[in-house]
Parts: C-alpha cells; structure tokens; sequence
C-alpha cells in the first residue's frame, strides 16, 4: 500500500474531492529529498507536504555549503489537486511512477533549482510505526525509501552549481499517517510518565550493487520500537538483515555523531558489518522545519502565498548551540565488509538524533553530552 496521494498512473486513481486518511488533525502526506555530490562540500535537502485537516500545504529546500546554511520556505492553503504538487514557486512533477521525477524551484529571493531524480533501486517499504503518550496515538506513519542519482542544475544568487548524476546521489522517502506538528495542540492532562526523549537512526545508502535502508527507533531505556534493515539487490532481490548493533560514534563534548558502526546479520547468517561516516552535518531543525526549530515548522499556517529566505551561519555560537540537540543529516560514506573480507564503498544519507535521555547512549537527561 502506497500513500494517499502517491505516484499511481493516472488511469488507476478516481477523482476524488476528499481527501482519503485519518481525521485527526496531525494527518499528513510528506515528500523528503537530499542530494550530495559526494565530496562534503554541499548537501541539499528539500520537501513538500499536506496537512489537509489544518488545510495546510508547505515546501521547504535547505542547503549547506561550507559554514553556511540557506533556507527557503514556501507555504499556502491547500488544494485538492493530489497529482499536482506545488506551493508557489515549487512543484514536483511525477515523470515516471516510483522510478523518476523532477523538482523545481522558481528563482526565490535569488535560490531556483531543477533537480531530477532516477532510481537505482525498487522501493523499501517500512513496517508502520506506532507511537502512544498516554491514551493519545502521537505517530502512526509509514513510509518507501529509495536511493538513487540526481541531475540538472540549482542555483543561489547567481552562482549554478552542475548536478551530475555520475557523482551526484540522494535519496526520497514518502511517509504519511499521523505525526506530531509544528503548531501545539490544545493543553490536556499532563503526560505520565512525561516524555524523556527518543534516539532515531534512518540510513539509506546505495552500493554498486545493492542498496540498503536501515531504521531505527529506541525509547530512553533502549527498548527498540522500531527495527526496518532492508538490503535490496539490483536484481529486485530483498534481504532482511535482522536485529542490527549500533555504535554511533560522538564528537565529544556534543551529540554531533562522526560516524557509526552498524553489525547486521546477512540472511544465511554471516555478519555484515558497516562503518558510516559524516561527511557534512546539516541540522534539519535549523531551517528545515523538524522538531525543535525556532524559525520556521511544518504544518503551520502562515498566510496565503508565503515565502521567506533565512541564511544561518554555522560558526555562530548561538547557531552551533541550537544545532547539537536535534536531528542531524548528514552526507553519508559508508564501507560494508561482508564475512570473507570483501569491502564496498557506498554513499547517501546518515540520519541520527538523539533526543533527551538514552541509557545505552550514556545520555542521562537533555542536556548531556558525549565525554
């Protein structure tokens, strides 16, 4: 089962007026893109969302060149138009269902882009995902990832930079259900017990020949509530790499991650062992709209037709500050060892937060840090 407002040929879909998913006001329907070149040098991140029972829709694109870090937000009501996905200046345009599709950004406060994406692999599908605080459901989503290359070109403030999709690679995920927002909800009885926080691992990644997909989810105690390790073969072939063990390795002093260690298990048992690697680190809650972001979130109305540019510096104290306690996306390098040696080089997106409290982590509340 795919998303209520997914990548159907045309022929297969009715025309509904409504549109079809939960009544609870936090449903939504979220597109996620990011694009690397591979050399830590840039990372463009970038989004559209629905959020029918707020009558909402938004788009975000993020990137990160050296120490600075640009944000363009878009923002309108909503339309019933579920195969025409656009907030102003920015749409994407379905080329070929589940295999290619482009994005545009219109020349925005003087950042446009033109970006198509081609799969390398079939769709992962994650198990569904369910969260409670007390009798109230919080998230119940699911999403497909898929890693694969860009092309085309994006420009800020007259300088274009070439994609090419030799070097350039990323991955899309589509996830939909019910998630928290940016807007609060109205006050209720207190949570008991109140929330401690949660650590979260996404790594989708594409080798020579095979991807991988891998989702994680644990409470602070280190109860995994949520365990998704795909490893999808060219030839369509999809292997579960069972209960993996994580490492994630932290800049001391923060909760900035270098790096990780993930022992997975192949599916005639041998060990599989992937040591990931950030190679630029970009706070997605630092003008992406995530949770914990001061400048801007998803799902909140702003007004007909915004838009707005917001540029960070990311040596700013204060920014640096904001940046360490969130979730972090990070151009990603990984090298996969199989049992009897053999090595492989693969790259797209390490995505890790670990939020408030995390016994295995050593993180004893909010504000503690890595030694």
């Amino acid at each position: 089962m795919l998303g209520p407002m997914d990548e159907y040929p045309v022929h297969q879909l009715p025309a509904p007026i409504a549109w079809p998913g939960s009544s609870d006001r936090n449903f939504y329907d979220r597109s996620y893109f990011n694009a690397h070149d591979r050399t830590g040098d840039i990372f463009v991140i970038t989004g559209i969302g629905y959020y029918p029972n707020l009558g909402v829709k938004d788009a975000f694109l993020l990137v990160r060149r050296g120490d600075t870090q640009t944000a363009v937000h878009l923002s309108d009501a909503i339309d019933a138009d579920r195969l025409n996905q656009h907030v102003g200046g920015y749409r994407v345009e379905v080329v070929e269902p589940l295999r290619k599709l482009r994005i545009v950004l219109d020349d925005t406060e003087g950042v446009a882009a033109d970006l198509t994406w081609e799969g390398l692999f079939d769709v992962v599908q994650e198990q569904p995902h369910i969260m409670r605080r007390g009798n109230r459901i919080t998230l119940d989503a699911q999403r497909f990832a898929q890693v694969g290359t860009w092309s085309g070109q994006l420009s800020i403030d007259g300088q274009d930079v070439a994609v090419d999709p030799a070097r350039w690679i990323g991955s899309r995920d589509r996830s939909w259900g019910i998630r928290p927002i940016g807007e609060p909800e109205p006050a209720g009885r207190p949570d008991d017990p109140p929330f401690e926080g949660m650590w979260w691992l996404y790594i989708p990644m594409a080798f020579d020949d095979f991807g991988i997909v891998i989702i994680m989810q644990e409470d602070p105690h280190g109860f995994r509530s949520l365990n998704d390790c795909t490893r999808i073969w060219k030839d369509g072939r999809v292997e579960q790499l069972g209960w993996p063990r994580v490492k994630i390795h932290y800049r001391s002093g923060t909760r900035i991650p270098t790096g990780a260690t993930v022992e997975a298990t192949a599916f005639d048992g041998a060990p599989l062992r992937f040591e990931v690697e950030s190679k630029l680190p970009v706070p997605i809650h630092v003008g992406g709209g995530y949770g914990g972001d001061s400048d801007w979130l998803h799902g909140v109305w702003k007004g007909p037709d915004f838009t707005e540019r917001l540029t960070y510096d990311m040596t700013d104290p204060a920014i640096i500050g904001r940046a360490g306690f969130g979730v972090i996306d990070h151009v990603g390098r990984a090298v996969c060892r199989d049992a009897d040696g053999t090595e492989r080089e693969g790259w797209g997106l390490f995505e890790h937060g670990a939020l408030g409290r995390h016994d295995p982590s050593g993180f004893a509340d909010w504000l503690s840090v890595a030694p």
